[in-house]
């Protein structure tokens, strides 16, 4: 048991950039709006989100190069450029949730302070500070992927047990939360917020980019079973992240006249309601979830870019670094310029809106991970590599893409 659990690493890393700010915010919303009838809505994407990482930690373990390589192949330069491109503009909208959700956790105990330069400064220095240091390592690290997924291990443990240590205090009721597992929609509500709870925990950027870590890790066909080891205990880790933060935010916030607007207001509600060091835990586990989330999504997002324009396929090549601060800056200057707004009153409304937005690109993610696993079924149809259920379970997740981006796409403008 102990040797499997070493063994496991690509999936945690995809876990801890999609357990973010966003999805940690998107599930307490969800709780405090819907209590437990929203259950359900976390199992499928779980579900959904095993599928498709399987089928892509597969292609991985077995494709001749990476798959954008195999997009070249068949429809030209072009199409990976595109499918690159959409991965970067996403990653780019995780990163600036990320960097806000860092600025308004920090917030509350700078706002306090007798400095007025502490007061007014000191989010936005530890921001620079932050981008900076990261930028530092991407640039001075000879090899990434080893103390990355480390790192990735203990701050993914430090949120469980900070968000499960909270679940355990507001004691959830079980009954009503088998009952949030029949599937049923919230009536005369905004349902943004449930579209915004999939999109975080189904993330068909983090599944796609599950076959370039398992290139990284150096599995090939030989370890097709430790793939799919990784990903079911990756994933499940993910889905109990989120489910026990809504079940807590259900418990302790539903049905009352609370209105959660800030970051902040989440971290107070707790204090209300446990003392002040669950409001402290509360704080520490978003502050992880950013930070576990940080560096790996614009990872994503510059690796990605670099080789959808064939300059580089490597976790540590030239380009993927510099496609890699490209995201980081990026979302540095989105998160300082929603900060700076004067018309932005709600300051949890603009992460869960940029997570949300994620699921526009969505759709063209999901359609190439569909195409790349039957074409690697084609090329041997006696001994197929891809599962059919992993076939179906990404064909779903393309149906759930597209209702949920054309949903989102109305919602936001409409």
């Amino acid at each position: 048991m102990n040797k499997r659990l070493q063994n496991i690493g690509p999936a945690i890393i995809v876990a801890a950039v999609v357990c973010g700010p966003g999805s940690i915010l998107s599930a307490s919303k969800t709780g405090a709006d819907y209590g437990y009838s929203m259950t359900w809505v976390i199992v499928l994407a779980v579900l959904l989100m095993i599928g498709s990482s399987a089928l892509s930690a597969r292609l991985g373990a077995t494709m001749k190069g990476t798959p954008c390589d195999e997009i070249t192949q068949s429809f030209g330069r072009f199409a990976a450029i595109f499918v690159g491109s959409t991965v970067f503009l996403i990653a780019a909208g995780f990163q600036t949730s990320n960097n806000m959700a860092i600025f308004k956790a920090i917030a509350p105990y700078s706002d306090t302070h007798h400095s007025p330069f502490i007061r007014n400064h000191l989010p936005t220095l530890v921001l620079i500070t932050l981008n900076s240091f990261l930028l530092f390592v991407v640039y001075r690290s000879r090899s990434l992927y080893k103390p990355v997924e480390t790192l990735m291990k203990v701050l993914i443990g430090l949120m469980v047990i900070a968000f499960i240590f909270n679940c355990i205090i507001s004691k959830p009721s079980l009954i009503e939360s088998m009952k949030g597992l029949k599937p049923s929609l919230p009536e005369n509500k905004n349902p943004l917020v449930v579209f915004a709870l999939i999109a975080t925990t189904f993330s068909i950027a983090g599944a796609f980019y599950q076959a370039y870590l398992v290139r990284d890790r150096g599995w090939d066909s030989k370890n097709i079973k430790e793939t799919f080891i990784d990903t079911v205990i990756g994933v499940s880790t993910l889905g109990l992240i989120t489910l026990v933060i809504m079940l807590t935010a259900a418990s302790t916030l539903a049905g009352k006249s609370i209105k959660l607007e800030t970051v902040t207001d989440m971290a107070i509600q707790m204090e209300n309601l446990f003392g002040n060091w669950a409001g402290v835990i509360f704080t520490v586990g978003i502050f992880a979830g950013a930070l576990s989330s940080f560096l790996i999504n614009a990872m994503i997002g510059g690796r990605l870019l670099a080789d959808g324009f064939g300059k580089g396929d490597r976790i540590d090549s030239k380009w993927s670094k510099h496609c890699t601060s490209f995201t980081l800056l990026a979302g540095l200057c989105g998160a300082f310029f929603a900060i700076t707004d004067p018309s932005s009153k709600n300051n949890i409304d603009p992460i869960i809106i940029a997570q949300a937005s994620t699921i526009l690109g969505g759709p063209t993610l999901a359609l190439a991970l569909l195409f790349l696993g039957i074409k690697m079924n084609k090329r041997d149809q006696q001994k197929p590599l891809i599962s059919k259920w992993m076939l179906w379970s990404v064909t779903i997740g393309l149906i759930v893409t597209l209702v949920l981006a054309f949903k989102t796409f109305g919602k936001l403008f409409g």
